[in-house]
């Protein structure tokens, strides 16, 4: 790691998300103003999703006290888009590394100093939070933080979860598990490059869940490690209601059939930026204008770039009928079909997704282009 600081002069930003609970930021807020063994070289940003109460006033109020830079951003609430929102605050962040946080987790006085004796480069550092009681969580208060021992409010269950957590992410890391330890949204910190490399957030992902597993998952095919930070540090999460969108079962979330599609991209297509099917790298077959339905994608991509010889594609796309299959290594494989006919089994057993399209509609055939991936 780079002792030098990255020209803004801000070393981390820290980008916390929160929606219509001003009394919790308030105390996530002061929880990072108690920050201990690290300078003042941080930022921070909140990230509205629309909040229709105080929460505006609370951020303002704290940054007007606050000894470091505070920003707050807002945009008009249209369901649950986390995703969106936590790219919202990653654009406006001059950090080198970004440490995302929920709005109802408080930090230990030394969470900040832990992530910068233990980040390196091309590592993601995973966190996660002891979760508090109602009556424990009722009775915090921002003016009394810094009298709080907040290591004392952690039960023994709950320490001795996070000790097992920490546990078995080492276990994964050290087996090299495709998809393990998982990385939770609500604590955890990445360096802005490993993360524009990977486009953010899929901000596909609408509701709860999900879009935090598919960053990781992400992060993991263009190289980066994920490691545990617990045996360092944690958060503390302040009880409130369940979100209503929330389910009692991962499996049973409404994003759960997008997460699980074949075919993922390691840049996203809806992330910090939006990538037109012009901003992908395409493998072509050879006979591509062999047919309508050939020539009318060739159309259509006649500006995308073309991937260097021998170097894999990020959609590899076949038309039926076609003397050429798939090819060669590629994230995606789309297999577009002429509607009303069906190709081989065992080349639509070889794609990702399967297509059927009328040839002469260009405007359907654009929005398959468009969706893929």
């Amino acid at each position: 790691m780079s002792d030098s600081s990255p020209p803004s002069g801000i070393d981390t930003s820290i980008l916390v998300t929160t929606f219509r609970r001003p009394r919790h930021l308030a105390l996530v807020l002061e929880s990072i103003a108690l920050q201990r063994r690290v300078p003042r070289d941080f930022e921070v940003i909140v990230a509205d999703d629309g909040s229709d109460d105080t929460t505006a006033d609370v951020v303002a109020a704290f940054a007007a006290t606050a000894d470091f830079p505070v920003r707050f951003t807002t945009e008009p609430h249209d369901g649950f888009r986390l995703a969106r929102t936590r790219n919202h605050a990653a654009r406006l962040a001059k950090g080198d590394y970004l440490l995302f946080l929920d709005g109802d987790c408080i930090l230990p006085r030394g969470h900040l100093a832990a992530h910068r004796d233990r980040r390196r480069r091309g590592l993601t550092l995973l966190g996660h939070c002891a979760r508090l009681g109602e009556e424990t969580s009722r009775l915090l208060v921002p003016e009394n933080l810094s009298i709080t021992n907040l290591a004392g409010l952690v039960s023994r269950q709950e320490s001795r979860a996070l000790a097992r957590r920490h546990r078995r992410a080492r276990w994964h890391a050290a087996i090299r598990h495709p998809s393990k330890p998982r990385l939770t949204g609500g604590d955890f910190g990445v360096w802005r490059t490993d993360f524009e490399r990977v486009n953010g957030f899929d901000e596909r992902f609408v509701g709860w869940g999900q879009e935090d597993d598919d960053l990781g998952l992400r992060l993991r095919a263009a190289g980066v490690r994920l490691e545990s930070v617990l045996d360092l540090t944690w958060s503390l999460h302040v009880w409130h209601t369940t979100d209503p969108t929330a389910t009692r079962r991962w499996r049973d979330g409404a994003n759960v059939p997008y997460f699980g599609r074949r075919g993922r991209l390691t840049v996203c297509r809806r992330g910090l930026r939006r990538r037109g099917r012009d901003d992908l790298v395409w493998g072509l077959p050879a006979d591509l204008d062999a047919t309508p339905l050939g020539r009318a994608v060739d159309g259509l991509l006649i500006d995308a770039p073309r991937p260097a010889a021998g170097a894999g594609y990020e959609i590899e796309l076949v038309v039926w009928p076609a003397r050429v299959g798939f090819t060669r290594a590629s994230e995606c494989r789309l297999l577009l079909v002429p509607r009303g006919l069906l190709p081989p089994r065992r080349l639509a057993a070889r794609a990702d997704h399967v297509v059927a399209v009328d040839p002469d509609d260009p405007q359907a055939v654009a929005e398959v282009l468009d969706a893929v991936g």
